[in-house]
């Protein structure tokens, strides 16, 4: 199973991204981070990014956002979290602004692995009190801690 662990690092965590006025300039800040990140060109990286929203957002409500894109350069998905101080409007299907974004990287192959860390960030992110402790988290430790904590086992 793909682990959150696999695709982001405490150094992929960002807290401190200037407020940006739109999706756009949102997308271009974290494709210039990730570009320097992964190695990548990021115009190319950007013109992904938007190509994939022009297809229907990836803001998936309650203030999250899970933009993606598929690249030849990528061998395997990795990613990036932001927080954002300033919500942007990614054109939810709820309407609200978001303000957690998690940045997925594929290969460009679709194979099940891209398809499964997606949905593994989806089912993750849809947790509301996830999503409130990593609102309140202090720092990027606590923050990288809640993306990849295991969820508690309820056996007996």
């Amino acid at each position: 199973m793909v682990e959150i662990s696999d695709i982001v690092t405490p150094e992929r965590v960002i807290l401190d991204v200037k407020p940006c006025g739109s999706k756009r300039q949102l997308l271009k800040e974290l494709s210039q981070r990730a570009a320097a990140i992964f190695g990548l060109d990021q115009q190319r990286l950007l013109e992904a990014l938007m190509e994939r929203e022009r297809l229907g957002t990836t803001g998936i409500g309650h203030g999250i956002a899970i933009p993606h894109a598929r690249l030849k350069e990528v061998d395997r998905p990795v990613g990036l979290f932001a927080r954002l101080s300033q919500p942007v409007d990614f054109e939810a299907l709820d309407d609200r602004p978001s303000d957690l974004i998690f940045l997925l990287l594929a290969p460009e192959s679709a194979d099940a692995e891209s398809l499964k860390a997606l949905a593994r960030i989806s089912r993750l992110l849809r947790d509301p009190s996830l999503r409130e402790r990593l609102r309140r988290a202090q720092d990027r430790d606590t923050i990288y801690r809640l993306l990849t904590q295991k969820p508690e086992s309820h056996a007996a």
